[in-house]
C-alpha cells in the first residue's frame, strides 16, 4: 500500500461541485472515487487540494489516495482514465512523499477567471467564460486589483472553509490581461476563502464597468467588518489552474 498523488483536470459544467454529495448528485469526487474503486481502491474518501463550486473547472486539481498498485504510476493514470467520463481526466500520477496532504501541504494556489467580451452569445466560448458587453476597463481593473496584494483579512469576500478558521490570506499575484476575445484574471494566494475569487471578480468588474467607484476593493480589504453584498461572478469563468507544494505548509486553512 502506498500514497499516490494525481493532478486532475475537469470541465465542471455537469457537476454539482467537486465534493461528494448525496447519492444521485453528480460530483467530480464521486466519479474519481468510482474510477479508483474500479482499480482496487478500498478507501472511504480521497483527499483533495480544494473543493471547487458547481460549474467551476480545474486544470490542476490535486488529489491523494492510498492504493495497493504493483505497476508504474504512469499506468495508474491510464487505468483511472479508462474508467473516467470524458469531462474528467487524470493528467499525471506520482508517489507522494511521507505526510503529504493535498490541502494542508499546499503553499500556493492559482486560479484564473475568464471574461468573454462579446455583444452576441457564443455557446462554445461561454461554457468557460462570463460574457459581458461592453467589457470592463482593463486599466481600471489592474489599478483596483493592486489593493489585493499582500496579507489581508478578506472576510468581506468569503468565509473560512473550517468553522472558526481565520480569514487572513496572502495574495502574491492579482493581475488582469487582455485575451484575443476578452480578458482574464490570474490570482495566486496561499489559500482562498469560500467563494472568494468569484466575489473578488464581481467586485473588480463592477468598478471596471463604473458601477462602483474606484477604491471599492481597498475599502473592503481595509475593513473586515464590511461585506461584498452584490452577486458572485458566474462559476463557469473560474478555473483552478495549479497548486504548488513545498516541504512545509504555510497555511492549513485550505482553499476555496
Amino acid at each position: 500500500m502506498a500514497t499516490y498523488q494525481s493532478i486532475v483536470a475537469y470541465d465542471g459544467t455537469g457537476y454539482q461541485g467537486f465534493q461528494r454529495l448525496a447519492p444521485g448528485l453528480p460530483t467530480v469526487q464521486g466519479v474519481l472515487e468510482d474510477a479508483l474503486h474500479a482499480v482496487g481502491w478500498t478507501g472511504a474518501s480521497l483527499l483533495a487540494a480544494g473543493r471547487t463550486d458547481a460549474g467551476v473547472h480545474a486544470r490542476g486539481q490535486v488529489i491523494a489516495y492510498d492504493l495497493a498498485w504493483r505497476h508504474p504510476a504512469e499506468t495508474l493514470s491510464r487505468a483511472l482514465n479508462a474508467n473516467l467520463p470524458a469531462d474528467v481526466a487524470v493528467r499525471s500520477t506520482a508517489l507522494a512523499v511521507d505526510g503529504f496532504h493535498p490541502r494542508f501541504s499546499a503553499r500556493r494556489r492559482t486560479y484564473a477567471y475568464r471574461i468573454l467580451v462579446d455583444a452576441w452569445p457564443d455557446p462554445l466560448a461561454e461554457r468557460f467564460a462570463w460574457r459581458l458587453w461592453p467589457g470592463p476597463d482593463l486599466r481600471v481593473l489592474n489599478a483596483e486589483a493592486q489593493a489585493l496584494l499582500g496579507r489581508h483579512d478578506f472576510a468581506a469576500f468569503g468565509q473560512a472553509p473550517i468553522p472558526g478558521g481565520h480569514t487572513r490570506r496572502e495574495v502574491f499575484t492579482a493581475r488582469w490581461q487582455a485575451e484575443p476575445n476578452g480578458l482574464s484574471f490570474v490570482i495566486q494566494a496561499d489559500a482562498f476563502l469560500q467563494h472568494m475569487v468569484r466575489r473578488l471578480v464581481a467586485a473588480l468588474v463592477s468598478v471596471g464597468l463604473e458601477h462602483k467607484p474606484p477604491g471599492t476593493l481597498a475599502g473592503l480589504v481595509a475593513d473586515p467588518t464590511l461585506r461584498w453584498q452584490d452577486k458572485l461572478a458566474p462559476p463557469q469563468g473560474l478555473c483552478l489552474e495549479a497548486v504548488e507544494y513545498g516541504e512545509t505548509a504555510i497555511d492549513n486553512e485550505g482553499s476555496g
